[in-house]
This record gives C-alpha cells, sequence and structure tokens, in this order.
C-alpha cells in the first residue's frame, strides 16, 4: 500500500486520504468486533472478502440507480471512494426479527415482518448507538427533513433490489444497516455493505451466514463470508 496520510481508523476499518481533495481511500482490516468493540478478533483474509464483496454490492446498487460513494476498487484491501460529510445516522431496515429488535420488543427470532420495520440509530460507539427517531434528529440537527426522507426512501429501495440478489443466491436477507453523507449538496450511500452490517441466512436451513457467527461464538466466520460471495458471484482474485 502506497504511504497516505491516515484520517481514521474503526473497528473494521481505515480512512486514508485520497490522490484527490474530493477522495478518500477506505483500507479493509481483518479485526472483527462486536458488541461495541468488547470482543475484538482477528480473522485472516477478511477484509480482503469485505472489500471485494463490498464493491460488487455497490457496483449492483449503482446500476440500478443508486447513489453511493464507491468509485473503484484499488486493491485486494483498498477502494477509493467520494469524501463525504457523513451524517450520524443509522438507517436499519428488518425483513425477519433478529438481534436488537427481538430482544427489544420480545418478538420471535425469524418473524417475517410485513411489511419491513425501518429504524434510525444514533452512530455513536460510546454511547451504545441509541435508538432515534424524527423528533431527535430535527432537533439536534444531524440531518434535514428532506435528508430523512431520502435516506428513509432509499434505504427501501436498496431492501428492494438486495432482497431480490440475495434470494436468488438462496439467502435470506433479515436486516441491514445504511450510512448515508452528502458531497455537494447531493445525498450518497455511504461506508460499506458486507456481511459484518447485515444478517443473512440460508434459505433452507436458517443457516447463520454473517457476524452472528462472531457474535455467539458460531465458529466459521470467513468461510460464511467465502460462500455467500460464491453465491452471489462476488470476484474474489
Amino acid at each position: 500500500m502506497t504511504a497516505r496520510e491516515k484520517l481514521y481508523e474503526g473497528k473494521a476499518k481505515i480512512v486514508f486520504a485520497g490522490d484527490h481533495p474530493e477522495e478518500l481511500v477506505l483500507h479493509f482490516k481483518d479485526d472483527t468486533s462486536a458488541f461495541d468493540g468488547e470482543k475484538m478478533e482477528q480473522l485472516a483474509h477478511k477484509g480482503e472478502i469485505n472489500n471485494a464483496f463490498n464493491a460488487f454490492i455497490m457496483e449492483y446498487l449503482q446500476r440500478e440507480g443508486v447513489p453511493t460513494h464507491y468509485l473503484r476498487r484499488m486493491g485486494p484491501r483498498e477502494s477509493a471512494v467520494r469524501r463525504l460529510d457523513m451524517i450520524p445516522v443509522e438507517c436499519v431496515i428488518r425483513n425477519r426479527a433478529a438481534g436488537s429488535l427481538s430482544r427489544r420488543l420480545g418478538i420471535e427470532e425469524g418473524q417475517i415482518l410485513e411489511p419491513p420495520v425501518q429504524e434510525l440509530f444514533l452512530k455513536n460507539d460510546a454511547l451504545h448507538d441509541p435508538m432515534i427517531n424524527h423528533s431527535h434528529i430535527r432537533c439536534f440537527g444531524w440531518a434535514t427533513d428532506v435528508e430523512v426522507d431520502a435516506m428513509e426512501r432509499w434505504t427501501r429501495r436498496i431492501n428492494q433490489l438486495l432482497v431480490r440478489l440475495f434470494s436468488a443466491a438462496g439467502l435470506i436477507l433479515v436486516d441491514f444497516k445504511l450510512e448515508f453523507g452528502r458531497q455537494g449538496g447531493e445525498l450518497f450511500l455511504g461506508d460499506e455493505f458486507s456481511p459484518d452490517g447485515c444478517r443473512l441466512w440460508d434459505a433452507r436451513s436458517l443457516e447463520k451466514m454473517d457476524k452472528d457467527r462472531f457474535r455467539r461464538g458460531l465458529g466459521g466466520v470467513v468461510d460464511a463470508y467465502l460462500e455467500v460471495a460464491r453465491r452471489i458471484g462476488v470476484p474474489l482474485d
């Protein structure tokens, strides 16, 4: 990797300055974390898989008209993206009950949610990403009403597109989170889309094929990521 200015390091990625002022470089790490960083481990090759997986998904969404920050892959672990002013709100959509929704509401894991449930969370690890609503966002100026409406609309559209993609590969897209940001007055999908930030189950066995394998100590995390990538056609070189 060419020496670059490191701007930020998170649990799964390092953000570097790009070749142009409007660009950044995402470096995908092998680090894996859960429970806001309380559980951490390195899983060999996970960064390479997630970089390829994210590139595949972002390119698919772009072909379907979704504005994303993704520009190009630069190597096994790196991708160039637009430099965004990130909105500190996570948009979550749930097609089946799992995770915190099941715990909060006492809903049995796996229950089909029709229509899908949409939720908003403040992106803040120190506060454990608390759930928020439109009133919080408006009061504290995290985003405008127009931006929130657009984020929720794009989240629903992306859900439709990805449910179709994963269903064709024999997978259930249980839930996922998205982040958005601004550049030049326009809204773009930011961050990444990989098995780190969604739940995917095998459609027949309901076997977990995502980071829940790490959260629950099931093992085989990288093998599951590779299997999902293989099924949807991610080129892994």
